[in-house]
């Protein structure tokens, strides 16, 4: 059962984002322009770091893919709650992660995050080098005229 915000005001509605997340989900471009959007940015319910993130995945995964992601990631609130959520965007966007997942493994990972990668010397490296191979001989396959 849906529960909203009551309205004591006359011809003014109070929508509930999540609750129409599925039928965003089949129509991504009507998301920028909903009113329930509008509502959770004035009730202040849309982080600024949600829309630094959403513009993330958009560069990553095209307009359409990446507001589905969004949307995505907005349905993760329902789960995990809307604070965890957005600490693991803000996450996602400080280790450059453009892409739902990231956040959902944040979000179930227990708040441990892996150590960052230290750099190693390039040297160690050097007993894997291996000459390249030399395809000249394949040119003379290719000039030849093959006889059935």
């Amino acid at each position: 059962m849906a529960q909203h915000e009551r309205c004591y005001g006359r011809f003014q509605q109070v929508l509930e984002l999540e609750h129409y997340l599925e039928v965003l989900e089949r129509k991504p471009g009507a998301l920028a322009g909903s009113t329930p959007l509008k509502q959770w940015r004035e009730r202040g319910r849309w982080p600024a770091e949600y829309d630094r993130y959403w513009e993330v995945l958009i560069r990553r995964h095209g307009k359409q893919p990446g507001t589905r992601q969004m949307i995505e990631l907005l349905g993760l609130g329902k789960k995990h709650g809307h604070d965890r959520v957005r600490e693991a965007v803000c996450l996602a966007l400080a280790s450059g992660c453009g892409d739902v997942a990231a956040v959902r493994y944040l979000l179930t990972a227990g708040g441990s995050v892996p150590p960052p990668l230290e750099s190693g010397e390039l040297g160690e490296l050097a007993r894997y080098e291996r000459p390249l191979p030399v395809v000249q001989d394949y040119d003379q396959l290719l000039s030849r005229e093959v006889t059935l």
